[in-house]
């Protein structure tokens, strides 16, 4: 059985096939032109868009899984977060502490108090950065990262990029990271692709 997550001839919305192995603590990192369908592609591995093809994580089908499981396995953190309350603290379980594999909100630059505050405050990084735990509080399997340091300036994208290595290394997470930051992609992935509307080309 292969541990992590098998993609299988996936087409969706006039692109692919795409075939590709995220192995458990893996890091595929995909780039390419604007508009070619990487988000799109990843919004089809979260099994949100009408797709073909097939997946399995960790030798488990996605079909006998329910959409809400695979997505809680299989976690979208998309580049731009979405908010619903009008306070931070409302977006998140009361024991979030407890279910985050590490002191996240210290190392990124937060106090208990952030709970309280508006979301109407917030920056945009500060958004990228408080999404990111709020999408890790299922302890996702596989990570699929959509341009996940866009907002963030050197100093956090570092934080960011040190504890989703920390997740792979220590906790086996998987990761499909896209990004036009290539040199982001050749510090954190193990293999890099471009993606293309047919497929995907190997740039190692």
């Amino acid at each position: 059985m292969i541990l992590g997550l098998t993609i299988n001839e996936l087409c969706f919305l006039q692109n692919g096939p795409y075939s590709l192995v995220i192995e458990a603590g893996g890091c595929i990192g995909l780039t390419g032109m604007s508009g070619v369908g990487k988000t799109q592609f990843l919004r089809a591995v979260a099994d949100i868009i009408p797709h073909s093809g097939r997946f399995v994580l960790d030798g488990v089908n996605c079909g006998e899984m329910s959409a809400c499981e695979w997505r809680r396995r299989v976690s979208l953190f998309p580049a731009e977060s979405r908010w619903w309350y009008d306070l931070v603290g409302d977006h998140f379980p009361q024991d979030y502490g407890a279910r985050l594999r590490g002191d996240w909100l210290a190392e990124l630059g937060f106090t208990d108090d952030v709970m309280g505050w508006r979301v109407s405050r917030l920056s945009t990084g500060e958004k990228q950065r408080l999404a990111f735990m709020r999408s890790m509080i299922n302890q996702p399997s596989v990570l699929l990262l959509d341009e996940p340091t866009s907002a963030l300036d050197k100093h956090y994208s570092m934080k960011l990029e040190k504890i989703i290595l920390d997740l792979r290394q220590q906790h086996h997470v998987g990761v499909v990271w896209i990004s036009h930051d290539q040199e982001q992609l050749q510090r954190v992935g193990d293999r890099i692709y471009r993606f293309e509307k047919q497929g995907l080309q190997g740039l190692d």
